[in-house]
Order: C-alpha cells, then structure tokens, then sequence
C-alpha cells in the first residue's frame, strides 16, 4: 500500500475553464495531470485530494469531475475545499460517488498499516493579513470541526489531518488547530489552496512535532506526492 496526495485540482468537465488564466504553469493540466497520475499510481494505492477538486456550483456540474478522477488509479479521499460550492450533504455525496471513492466530513477513515486520515476544511488563520473578526468565528467553527473529526476517527496507531487551508498564519504561528492536532499526536498535515507566489508561505516539513506537506496541483507540477513510505518517489523534490 501506498499513500500520494494532489490538492487543488480544479476540474471543469462540465463548463470549461482553462487553468491558463492563472499562468502558463497550468497548460494542459487534466491531460498532464491524468499522465503523472497513472505512471505512478496502482489501484490499490489512496490518493489525498485535500480541497477545490471542481468548478462545478452544483453535484451534478461536478460528477463529469468526480468520474474522470474515480477512472484514474487508487483509491480517493476528498475533502472538501472552499471553492468546492457543489458539495452537498455528506449522505448525498457519499450515496453519488463512484466505488473506491471516499469524502471525509467530521470523521475518519483507515487508509490500512495503522494509518488513519482525518481532515476538516480549515480557514484563513489568526495572525494572517487579510484575518477579520469576522474570520474568527469560521476559524473556531473548524477546529470543532477538526476535533470531531479526530474524536470519530476509527483507531489506529498514526493520525494524519487533511486541510485545504494552511494551518498556520504567513509567519508559521500555532493556533487553536495546531495545539489540537498536537494534543492528539497527529504525525502528518497534508494541505493546499496555495499557488504561484504562495508557496513561499508554505510550511513544510517538521515543525510542532507535525510533518507539513503542501501538496497544491502546481506546487507539485501536478505530480501527486507520495506520503507512504516516504522515500524514492520523483516527486519529493516538490514537498
């Protein structure tokens, strides 16, 4: 078994929407990234897909994405991300999506080898430029939201959190997440949302005793990562 992760695919089957109009960095990005993802991944791998999977404002909008990635190899996880407005319940997805596709949503699930993934959306955290009070109350919702997430979670011996927001501010603050993903002895916190000059805020590696993976579609060069085992894959140099 192993273990990749690709955030921030921002498909649009359905209406197009060229990823050009954020830089050359994304040409041909569903055709690049079907290539990279079926020369290194085997279906019985899980593939993380932490966030903005499609354009699409309503369910059926987005299955044409849904189903182009339930053809790819491996088993999928998904969370939600803040452009993914055509989420819908956590039943009604769940009762739509294809076989070996899987949403997290205030639990947890067992990828195999002890390892288990939790996640929650996440939002813009305190300290951060643009933060509001406004902002304040959204942020809290999400560490609850986090909280259920690990306290539902099916056991294991290595928690891993999914988020599409970074979990810290610019400067790499803890917070009300932080302290609670520590407080559970999660090992790893694979997230998105960042592109082209975000990615010098990012937090990756170790710090807080938590390994950070950024894992956004051009932070990768649409490469998926692979988290599990952690050595020997093209793609490390990215994360």
């Amino acid at each position: 078994m192993r273990i990749y992760a690709i955030a921030d695919l921002h498909l649009s089957f359905h209406n197009e929407k060229p990823m050009t109009i954020f830089g050359n960095a994304w040409a041909d990005h569903p055709d690049r990234t079907e290539r990279e993802w079926s020369r290194c991944i085997a279906d019985e791998d899980w593939v993380l897909i932490p966030g903005d999977i499609s354009w699409g404002m309503r369910l059926n909008e987005a299955m044409p994405d849904l189903l182009w990635i339930a053809r790819l190899p491996g088993r999928k996880v998904l969370l939600r991300g803040n452009h993914d407005y055509w989420w819908p319940s956590i039943s009604r997805l769940r009762e739509a999506l294809p076989r070996g596709m899987y949403a997290l949503q205030n639990d947890g699930l067992a990828l195999g080898e002890g390892i288990v993934i939790c996640g929650t959306r996440g939002w813009i955290c305190p300290g951060s430029r643009e933060f509001t009070e406004h902002d304040t109350r959204i942020f809290r919702r999400e560490v609850s939201r986090l909280e259920l997430s690990l306290r539902s979670a099916p056991p294991g011996d290595h928690l891993w959190v999914m988020t599409h927001y970074p979990p810290v501010n610019e400067r790499h603050e803890p917070n009300e997440l932080i302290e609670l993903m520590r407080r559970y002895g999660v090992e790893h916190c694979i997230y998105g949302h960042l592109h082209g000059p975000g990615h010098r805020q990012a937090l990756v590696g170790e710090r807080f005793g938590i390994t950070f993976h950024l894992v956004s579609w051009d932070y990768l060069h649409g490469i998926p990562k692979r988290l599990y085992p952690s050595d020997g894959h093209p793609s490390s140099a990215a994360g």
